[in-house]
């Protein structure tokens, strides 16, 4: 007779969280014009846009809430299988693309300085970090394969006759801590060094990095580096998580849903919570940094702009204050999660497991903030790439190429781009609520508690969402 009463409890406070839900994604927001990095200025009902994503989220929980967990789990279990695809190559890509970045190394130190003709920043900037990413959520992990240390590496290690351990061995408790510091290293100089697409002081600080993973590597061995240290490696396989396409040890093949082998991921340590929340605030911090409203703060004109090297200061206190705000809030959602759901495992392999929701929505925000720019510098990077030296060269056939800078200019243009990175934002958080109910339920066997968990958390992507429309439609500087 308890358990009943203690059932009809449970059930009825969660379709009070659930109608709270509901009316808090009406509320009414105000609505801001918008000018993006390209000077667009998108005069569009912004508020639709941001009631309109806030509903989405919220009723995406309400259906979750609802749906039986054995639907769910043959869903997120379903697999089309393709074909059988080794890695015997692996090796030999991996030299093609170091010789590549030597390549690009040079070019940055003898090439143009100009950073829209030398292929250095634009390879860097567009096309791994911004193109890449997407690739790596969209299709696989592409990475693994054009990852410029493992040909070297595998080269050094048959020379010496080493294994793949290396003489020392790194200590269990440093986790993954290398790779938030050297990442938090990386989200500096890109956000707030004076010129991070200079090519000689891009050249140097890549150059410089690569020597010092490949020395690490040499010294602990590749796979422990690459999981502890070597920032991009961990980054990539993170969102490849996500992608629709799946292989096993045996390199067979599969199509499964978006996200479907986030929720085969173990719990996440301290270190490997640090590091995803800190790419996802990263970027943001990125989008509010460029804001009307941050400039203000600290009494700059955003229309007279005086540049990156007078917002040092203020840049990297926003860069810490933005990932300890995000970390506390996601903490904060989950310890009230688990206090709603009344029983549980302990916080850490909850934050471990639930952690992983947020890879939808770095992915998301990776597509709103960097498609203009790499619309528009990847065609820059194409031309670059056919004259890598600027002597003329056209190697590629791509060097006299005309840019369409066009592609997001004008009205037109602006209005799709803008529903295209709003529609990012929107359904990333979506597909984010969707895997945390997986997770939920892994965590909370019983359907009611699982949802309860959720809860604070949905409540907190919810407010992601708003923010992260905000950013599209607030002025920012050019």
């Amino acid at each position: 007779m308890s358990g009943r009463t203690e059932g009809s409890t449970v059930e009825r406070r969660l379709h009070g969280f659930a109608f709270a839900v509901a009316l808090l994604a009406l509320l009414p927001t105000r609505a801001f014009a918008h000018a993006s990095d390209r000077g667009h200025v998108l005069l569009l009902p912004t508020g639709y846009y941001l009631v309109g994503g806030a509903f989405a989220v919220a009723v995406s929980f309400l259906v979750l809430a609802l749906l039986p967990a054995a639907f769910i789990d043959r869903f997120w279990r379903q697999r089309l299988p393709l074909l059988t695809f080794g890695d015997t190559a692996r090796t030999s890509l991996s030299l093609i693309s170091f010789a590549g970045f030597a390549t690009l190394i040079a070019a940055g130190l003898f090439g143009s300085r100009d950073p829209l003709s030398n292929p250095l920043p634009l390879v860097i900037w567009t096309l791994l970090w911004a193109g890449l990413t997407l690739l790596q959520g969209a299709v696989g992990d592409i990475w693994s394969w054009l990852n410029p240390w493992v040909g070297p590496w595998r080269l050094a290690s048959r020379l010496r006759g080493a294994s793949d351990e290396g003489p020392w061995r790194l200590p269990r408790w440093i986790g993954c801590w290398p790779a938030v510091i050297l990442f938090f290293a990386f989200a500096w100089f890109e956000l707030i060094d004076p010129a991070p697409d200079d090519p000689a002081r891009l050249a140097l600080a890549a150059g410089i990095y690569w020597l010092f993973s490949f020395l690490a590597m040499l010294m602990f061995g590749y796979r422990a580096w690459s999981r502890s240290g070597e920032f991009l490696t961990i980054f990539f396989s993170m969102v490849a998580r996500f992608a629709p396409v799946e292989r096993d040890e045996k390199g067979r093949l599969a199509l499964c849903w978006p996200g479907a082998k986030l929720l085969a991921a173990e719990p996440l340590p301290p270190s490997g919570i640090a590091f995803l929340l800190l790419t996802l605030s990263s970027v943001s911090f990125d989008g509010l940094s460029k804001t009307f409203f941050w400039l203000g703060l600290f009494g700059v004109n955003p229309l007279e702009f005086p540049g990156r090297t007078a917002v040092i200061g203020s840049g990297s206190l926003g860069l810490v204050l933005t990932f300890v705000l995000l970390a506390a809030v996601f903490l904060l959602a989950v310890v009230l999660g688990q206090r709603l759901a009344g029983s549980g495992p302990p916080l850490t392999q909850a934050a471990g497991l639930l952690v992983w929701s947020i890879v939808p929505i770095a992915l998301a925000y990776h597509v709103a903030h960097y498609l203009t720019a790499l619309l528009v510098d990847g065609q820059y990077a194409l031309a670059a790439l056919s004259d890598p030296f600027a002597l003329g060269w056209n190697l590629f056939g791509t060097a006299d190429m005309q840019v369409e800078a066009g592609i997001v200019a004008g009205a037109v243009s602006a209005w799709w781009l803008w529903n295209i990175q709003a529609g990012a934002i929107i359904l990333g958080h979506v597909l984010a609520v969707l895997v945390a109910h997986g997770f939920a339920w892994r965590l909370h066997p019983q359907p009611a508690r699982a949802a309860l968990s959720q809860f604070p958390l949905t409540l907190l992507m919810i407010a992601y969402t708003l923010f992260g429309l905000w950013l599209l439609a607030t002025p920012t500087v050019g």
